[in-house]
Order: structure tokens, then C-alpha cells, then sequence
């Protein structure tokens, strides 16, 4: 199934089916409709010689600088060459597909100024599978993301790398492997092709997905934690949360009693008046996350179906307007947030895990989870690499959309620097995996040694799925197997899929 990419609906599920899930895509009629009359009228002021940015001027510092017309010809391909300049390690291919889909739909718009052949050949790219080389460094989030498009473009006209089949291959060969002409530039082309936040709004949005279902993975872990430790599960009480009004505090509470219905531990006397903030706050931090997320997508979904261009060609009025809609600040800012409300919940992970290992905090549980205690030291060290990896996110939830550097002879005198915003965020949300899945392995060995009392349905089967993968720790073994094998578990989505079928859907 084709996903169509119109200017104005895409989301970041259909992103993701392209970029992640190799889907196929396709434009409608009305859109190349568009994008031909805006060629047309911007043809007609290249013959009349009027002066656009970009088109017979230079950019950045040069922008006052006119071609001629035998310039025209030969410009964009340099332009091109020239912002060619990232370095560092090739970014993952879904990161380049949904940079190549979201451009595509940039153009959709009709305010854009390329040939059709530009955006059709971009469309082959998708559709046969080549994936143009484009390296993580470079980017500093205005004029869009320069570097890294620049090379995806280089793709078009048979030059740069691509992924074709499993290879990494010149751009060109690639080409020719999967059927697909290359283009020549002509006016406008090139910098039409790379001149928006493509790249980092591709990554937030992939983030984005991942850290929705991060978020009930989270809730999973924290009802296995509330049920080993014998919680007093007063604080989830909905009302609670109503009367305060922050929905996603609501959809917490509401979640992780859902996960807990029917336990047989939580039905046991003799619970505290009160447990630790750790224990009991889950709903308000892990809401305010939600709420977070929940405006990012937004904000992500709205760049993902703009115009992030400059100038922009509005043939409707026969009218060149040059601006600065390649900013990634509307990206970047909610994207920091994400980041931050990542390390958050993870660092709640971290402390909720110490309870289970602490023998003075864990309601009778052994130390450190292991009935051999001096002999083994059981999952005392899989606490410090949670650890590591809290301090590690916290570091880089320091924020990079605020570290704008001036370029280009001041002409560009403010950046976004959102590239290293998404870059960040995805690793904070790479480490978020590692510390929910141990809070999931110290978890299941708690409700083992809580045996025969037994928890929700809903933790229930997060145990049972985590005991496919990861064994009973009855003595000391080398964990990082553990630990690496219950991440890709989370990162599948079988412990999510299979709470979900026991139980039904969790609240988004």
C-alpha cells in the first residue's frame, strides 16, 4: 500500500511506514498540477532577468552577488558541491528516507520553484530503495539542514553514495542498479532540494514515535516495581488526578491500574500510608511527559506538512517572498523537551530500581534480588549501569537549541543547531531503553521471589515475556546479555504487544 504525501496529511505514523517500513508513496494530481504552474512562473521571471534569491543570486553572504544566465546553468550543481560538507558516520537509512518523504511533501505545496523531474525523481528514490549517504555532522538547523541534504541531493544528478540492496555504492551505480535517471540541475533545482529542516525533523519524528511507546513501556515497569515493593496504590486513584486537570497524569494513573488489575500482592494488608515520591508521583511525572510529547508531535506534525523553504514562489499572486521558514527552532525547542522528559521518567526508573535492590527500602525482598547474598552479588551492577546511562541522558538533555553560532559573515547569524537537538534526543531515548529494561529484569526477579502470590494480568504478562528472554538469576552470572537481550525485546515491541493483547490497549 502506496502512502499519498499531499502537503497536508502527513503524520508521523505514515512517516515512519516510509521511512521505517519501506512503504511506497505517490503525489496526486492536484499536487503536480501545483508544482508546474509555480515552474512556469518562476521560467517566466528567469526570462525576464528579475532578480531571486537563490535562483540567479548566490546565497548566504553572496546573495547580493547576480549570475548571468550562462551562470544559471551551472550554479545549482555548485551550490550543491559545496554544501556537501558534513562529516562523521553515515545516519541511519530511515533517517534518510523520511528526510527524502518530507521534502517531497514540501514540494506538494507548489511553492518551491524545481522541475517536476526534481520531485519524481526523489519519489523513484523511495520507491526503488535508494538511499543516498548522508552523514550525521554538519548541520546546524537554518537554512535548513545544508550538509546532510546537500548529499541527497548529490544522489540526483549520479554523484555522492547510496544504499542500494544492502551496499553501500556511488551514487550513480545505485542509480543504475535500481532504474532510475539522473537529473541536470537547471535554475533553482538544487536549492530547492536541500534548503529545509528535513533531516531534523525526520529524526524527532522517528524519536517521537519511539518515545510514545517509550512512555508505556515505562508505565509497565512502574506497575511491576509498585507490585513487588507492596505499593499503596491510593495515589492512582483517577479522581486524584481529575481534580488536579493535567490529562496525561489522568491517562497515567489509569494505565498502570489497568496493568495491576487482579493482583493477588497489591490485596495483601498491611501497605504505608504513604510510599516514597518514587513510588507514588509516577502518574504526575510520567503525565507531564505525555503532555510534553503530546505538544511535540504537534508541533512536528505542522513542520512536516509546511512549506520549509526560502524564498517561497506564490504563483497564485505571482509573488516571491523570501524568508527564513527553513528555521529548525519550531522543531528543536519541543524536541529539547522530549529529551528532557525522557531523562526524567528515566531517572524515576533509576530510583524506583534502587527500592527493589535496597534490603532497607524493599519490603523484605533479599538484597540486591539474590537469595545468596555474599556470595553473589546479584543485580547490583546492572544498577550502576542504569546509573551511567541517567547521568548520561541528563548530560545531554543540556540544551542545544539555545547555542547558536554565527555563520556566513554573520548573514546567518542565528541557528537553530535543532540537528544536534534530534541527534541528542535519540540517544537519551536509546539509554531510556537500557534503564526501563533493567528496572524489567530486577522486576521479574522481585515477583519471582514474591511467589505463589501473583500480580496483575497486565504485569503478568511483561514477566512472562521477559522470562523468554531473560532466565531467573538464581546465581551470578555475566549480565550484559541480559541487558542487551531485554533491550531488543523493548525495542521490538513484543513486551508492549503482548501487555496490550492481555489486557487491551493501553491509553496513548
Amino acid at each position: 500500500m502506496s502512502v499519498v504525501l499531499d502537503g497536508k496529511s502527513l503524520t508521523i505514523e505514515k512517516l515512519k511506514a516510509i521511512a521505517r517500513d519501506r512503504d511506497k508513496v505517490e503525489v496526486p494530481d492536484d499536487c503536480w498540477e501545483k508544482i508546474k504552474k509555480c515552474r512556469s512562473m518562476l521560467q517566466k521571471k528567469i526570462d525576464a532577468r528579475e532578480i531571486m534569491y537563490g535562483v540567479n543570486t548566490g546565497i548566504g553572504e553572496f546573495s547580493e552577488v547576480v549570475l548571468d544566465q550562462e551562470q544559471l546553468e551551472q550554479y545549482q550543481r555548485f551550490l550543491v558541491y559545496s554544501h556537501a560538507a558534513g562529516l562523521g558516520e553515515p545516519l541511519p537509512e530511515e533517517v534518510s528516507r523520511g528526510a527524502i518523504a518530507s521534502r517531497i511533501n514540501v514540494h506538494c505545496h507548489g511553492h518551491s520553484g524545481q522541475r517536476p523531474v526534481v520531485t519524481k525523481t526523489f519519489i523513484e528514490m523511495l520507491n526503488r530503495g535508494v538511499t543516498p549517504v548522508m552523514y550525521d555532522k554538519g548541520s546546524v538547523g537554518a537554512c535548513g539542514d545544508l550538509a546532510p541534504m546537500a548529499q541527497m541531493a548529490l544522489v540526483l544528478i549520479g554523484e555522492g553514495e547510496a544504499f542500494y540492496q544492502g551496499e553501500r555504492l556511488p551514487g550513480k551505480v545505485a542509480m543504475d542498479k535500481a532504474g532510475i535517471p539522473t537529473i541536470t540541475f537547471e535554475a533553482r533545482d538544487g536549492l530547492a532540494s536541500i534548503n529545509g529542516s528535513n533531516v531534523l525533523t525526520a529524526i524527532a519524528a522517528l524519536v517521537l514515535y519511539d518515545t510514545e511507546r517509550w512512555l508505556k513501556i515505562s508505565e509497565v515497569a512502574a506497575a511491576t516495581t509498585l507490585e513487588c515493593l507492596k505499593a499503596n496504590m491510593k495515589p492512582y486513584d483517577p479522581r486524584l488526578h481529575k481534580e488536579r486537570g493535567f490529562s496525561g497524569a489522568i491517562v497515567s494513573a489509569r494505565n498502570i491500574l489497568k496493568l495491576t488489575q487482579g493482583s493477588e500482592i497489591l490485596a495483601q494488608k498491611g501497605k504505608k500510608v504513604q510510599d516514597a515520591y518514587s513510588m507514588r508521583s509516577t502518574p504526575q511525572v510520567t503525565g507531564a511527559a505525555r503532555d510534553a510529547v503530546k505538544y511535540a508531535r504537534s508541533q512536528v506534525e505542522i513542520e512536516l506538512n509546511g512549506v520549509g523553504d526560502n524564498p517561497l514562489f506564490i504563483w497564485e499572486d505571482d509573488t516571491v517572498l523570501t524568508g527564513a521558514n527553513f528555521q529548525g527552532t519550531p522543531v528543536s525547542l519541543p524536541t529539547e523537551m522530549v529529551g528532557t522528559a525522557i531523562s526524567t521518567i528515566s531517572v524515576l526508573s533509576e530510583r524506583r530500581l534502587n527500592r527493589l535492590l535496597n534490603p532497607a527500602l524493599s519490603v523484605g525482598l533479599p538484597p540486591f534480588l539474590t537469595e545468596g547474598a555474599g556470595m553473589h552479588s546479584g543485580l547490583m551492577l546492572s544498577q550502576y549501569t542504569a546509573c551511567m546511562l541517567c547521568a548520561e541522558s541528563r548530560i545531554l538533555s543540556h540544551p542545544a537549541a539555545n547555542q547558536s553560532i554565527p555563520a556566513a559573515a554573520d548573514q546567518e547569524d542565528f541557528v537553530s543547531m535543532g540537528m544536534n537537538t534530534s541527534l541528542k534526543t535519540q540517544q537519551i531515548h536509546e539509554n531510556g531503553l537500557g534503564v526501563l529494561a533493567i528496572e524489567l529484569i530486577a522486576g521479574a526477579q522481585a515477583l519471582d521471589l514474591r511467589a505463589p502470590h501473583k500480580p496483575g494480568r497486565g504485569v503478568a504478562a511483561a514477566h512472562a515475556v521477559t522470562r523468554k528472554h531473560v532466565k531467573h538469576l538464581d546465581e551470578d552470572r555475566p549480565l550484559f546479555d541480559d541487558h542487551n537481550a531485554m533491550v531488543a525485546v523493548l525495542r521490538s515491541g513484543e513486551l508492549l504487544s503482548a501487555v496490550e493483547e492481555t489486557i487491551g490497549g493501553l491509553e496513548a
